[in-house]
């Protein structure tokens, strides 16, 4: 039974994020529709409302009580160095289910080798707060510009070195650029205003969310599998099996036959479905998961 005047007000990342966490929200079972003109999505669930803000503003969204609670990277609750209740992190980015990095880059032929080396340059960077505390606990002193964007085309000429996101390192090979070092790793967040933490419907209803969005990334990778496995190669076929748990084990109506059904890891099944099928499973299937709950 839902709670009557009860609601939870979320923030959602606009921009590289807003994809792939709206992608999650829904194989965690939430049904959200998504006006192209509008910053404000709707959910089924009437006990939530939801806005899209820049994933770099929304700790201090969160903060200031505005809203109740959000995702973002954990790069941008550094850079606002924002008061919030971490509630979890998810691990999820643009173009992966793997953190992303912030990194120190100057062109390959630069003389510049460490950060040491940085002492007098200009540093152009989206991520100002966090790059000026880093390198001030370095005891190293630099000139840092606010990017607008395009960071990778700033060195040599617009700037001595750049601190720039990265998740593979394409980008930044492409335009010619050596990671000199790795000032930050982020993920995504669950965050929750302090207050909205401590009561007790809220943070009931965001630990949900979280449940069903863990659940979900847990789901990415893993399959379920059934087989079909006479008695006499039970054995056999249950020590080729790397379950989370044992696997379900039920008997069929034909005599001396057993179902199988297992969730393990995607990428192993490749080799390990022919050595199944060799050691006596028949009738193999295998299917996607929205959610694994544990």
């Amino acid at each position: 039974m839902k709670t009557k005047n009860k609601i939870l007000k979320i923030g959602l990342p606009k921009g590289s994020l807003q994809e792939s966490t709206l992608k999650l929200f829904r194989k965690a079972g939430y049904h959200i529709t998504v006006s192209p003109r509008s910053y404000y999505p709707v959910f089924d669930d009437k006990e939530i409302e939801a806005m899209l803000i820049r994933a770099q503003e929304m700790a201090r969204y969160v903060e200031s009580g505005i809203l109740d609670c959000g995702l973002t990277g954990y790069d941008w609750i550094m850079e606002q160095a924002a008061d919030v209740k971490e509630v979890a992190e998810l691990n999820y980015a643009k173009e992966g289910l793997r953190p992303v990095k912030w990194v120190i880059a100057v062109p390959a032929d630069s003389k510049i080798k460490s950060v040491r080396d940085l002492r007098g340059k200009r540093i152009a960077t989206e991520l100002v707060g966090y790059t000026k505390r880093y390198l001030r606990a370095k005891n190293i002193k630099a000139e840092i510009d606010f990017s607008w964007g395009a960071t990778e085309v700033k060195p040599p000429h617009l700037a001595d070195a750049i601190v720039e996101l990265t998740e593979t390192g394409t980008s930044l090979r492409a335009n010619n650029l050596r990671i000199v070092e790795t000032i930050l790793e982020s993920s995504t967040r669950f965050i929750s205003n302090r207050h909205a933490w401590q009561d007790r419907w809220k943070r009931q209803k965001m630990e949900n969310i979280v449940m069903l969005l863990k659940g979900a990334l847990a789901a990415e990778e893993k399959v379920g599998i059934k087989m079909n496995v006479q008695k006499k190669d039970l054995k056999r076929v249950m020590s080729l099996l790397p379950a989370m748990h044992s696997p379900t084990i039920s008997a069929l109506s034909d005599a001396g036959w057993y179902d199988l059904d297992v969730v393990m890891d995607e990428k192993i099944l490749i080799d390990l479905i022919p050595r199944l099928k060799k050691a006596g499973a028949s009738g193999i299937v295998e299917y996607q998961l929205n959610k694994v709950i544990p």
